[in-house]
């Protein structure tokens, strides 16, 4: 065979395999689509079960029509399908709050427009060949499109957490461990790491580019912060006390009436939390959930420490002391396993802290990646040499002090929509997202 030939050849594998990856990520997305929105009736798929989310039945026809708008439009070059609806399932010209009372698609019509779409994608997708442009090279708008409707998904399994009524979610524990005693912190070294990704090729645009960050040493928690951990906060008069507290914090709390997580009430001597629909004893060895950046931030005052920044969160999840190189995920660069982190909704809570020992780190920290997202110190922010693609609406519009950062994912995020390298971000009030936190300390001399 002649070196063309092979080169050839090796193009036509690489092709394929992009193409497998492809359908197979927007396979699993709208199978967790059709889950999420086919386990409650009508009126619960219309209703509007909070202020703070969509219908479901919003999200539903949204997603089909980022898929038309990105694949069978801005990629095929196709006549749009339905342009009278572009305008009802714009996140930025309708706030959620109005969007029940828009002419929404009811949920039959929603599903049809959905799947009709989603069959043109792939007819689209078997004849691509990933050249051409930036939206069609390694199949970036496929997976830019897969992880959008999985970062739906999980918004619409907030929805169900927040919606009243029945279970109608059930997915198997985490498998049980035995009670984490390593140790509570693991030492970063100090020094320059890559921070940020230039050649993953479904990476967004805010994880890129990479480059060079300087950190000093610091300690960071093995395993995020805890229920029980979190509880001690709580009983030691953690919400009635100022100094714990910014100033924005106090006023957030107090004006609220927060005095712990929500979805968490006090039954007697007994914490009780509410969980898709049932109400259980709150687990003390779980990372805690649905907690808010304030009350992250203030637990670590409280417990003498701090919230990591986001670059000392990336070292310590990606930074290989043995090579100097950052990794794609904490384990390596394998795409996510099973055994490597708790991702995908393949359970409805956070596995027990301590969990996935294949999954940690070169530094031995663990759970890094899945269980819940980890509010860090930092605001969110472009990196050196950003540039906004496709649209700005994605992320350059949210650039600032208003919203902070958070990592590593959640139960409820797929792999698809989760790296080393992933930035999440949302208003410090934030608490019915699926977020907790680690805490860490500056190295001292």
């Amino acid at each position: 065979m002649t070196a063309p030939e092979t080169q050839t050849q090796a193009e036509e594998t690489d092709t394929e395999a992009l193409r497998e990856r492809a359908l197979a990520s927007l396979t699993t997305a709208r199978s967790r689509t059709t889950l999420l929105t086919s386990c409650v009736d009508e009126p619960d798929l219309t209703a509007q079960h909070s202020p703070l989310m969509s219908p479901l039945v919003w999200d539903l026809a949204h997603i089909g029509n980022q898929e038309e708008l990105w694949l069978l439009r801005a990629v095929g070059g196709r006549e749009a399908m339905r342009p009278e609806i572009d305008s009802l399932y714009d996140a930025f010209e309708h706030p959620r709050a109005e969007r029940p009372s828009l002419p929404l698609l009811p949920p039959a019509e929603a599903r049809r427009y959905a799947a009709d779409v989603r069959g043109r994608a792939l007819d689209l997708l078997e004849a691509a060949d990933f050249h051409g442009t930036r939206l069609t090279e390694a199949g970036f708008a496929f997976g830019m499109i897969a992880q959008h409707e999985q970062q739906h998904d999980e918004t619409m399994l907030i929805t169900h957490q927040l919606r009243k009524g029945p279970r109608v979610l059930t997915a198997p524990d985490p498998d049980p461990v035995p009670l984490f005693t390593g140790p509570a912190e693991v030492l970063v070294p100090g020094g320059p790491f890559t921070m940020g990704t230039s050649g993953e090729p479904w990476a967004l645009d805010n994880e890129r580019p990479a480059h060079p960050r300087e950190v000093a040493p610091f300690w960071i928690d093995t395993t995020p912060v805890t229920n029980a951990a979190y509880q001690a906060f709580i009983e030691d008069g953690g919400y009635d006390t100022e100094r714990w507290w910014s100033p924005e914090g106090w006023a957030h709390i107090r004006r609220h009436g927060i005095s712990a997580p929500l979805f968490w009430r006090r039954d007697g001597g007994q914490w009780l939390r509410r969980r898709f629909g049932i109400t259980e004893p709150v687990p003390p060895d779980e990372p805690v959930l649905h907690v808010c950046w304030y009350e992250a931030d203030a637990y670590a005052r409280w417990a003498g420490r701090r919230l990591p920044t986001e670059t000392e969160w990336e070292k310590a999840a990606r930074f290989d002391p043995a090579t100097g190189r950052s990794r794609r995920y904490p384990w390596g660069d394998a795409d996510p396993a099973p055994e490597h982190a708790n991702l995908g909704q393949r359970h409805l809570r956070p596995a027990p802290a301590g969990s996935y020992p294949a999954g940690e780190s070169p530094l031995g920290v663990r759970q890094l990646i899945g269980d819940v997202w980890e509010w860090t110190a930092s605001d969110f922010l472009p990196y050196p040499g950003f540039t906004a693609f496709p649209y700005k609406e994605y992320s350059e519009v949210f650039f600032g002090p208003e919203y902070k950062v958070l990592r590593g994912g959640s139960f409820a995020v797929d792999p698809v929509a989760c790296r080393g390298t992933f930035r999440n971000w949302d208003y410090p009030i934030r608490r019915q997202i699926f977020s907790g936190f680690r805490t860490a300390r500056s190295e001292t001399v």
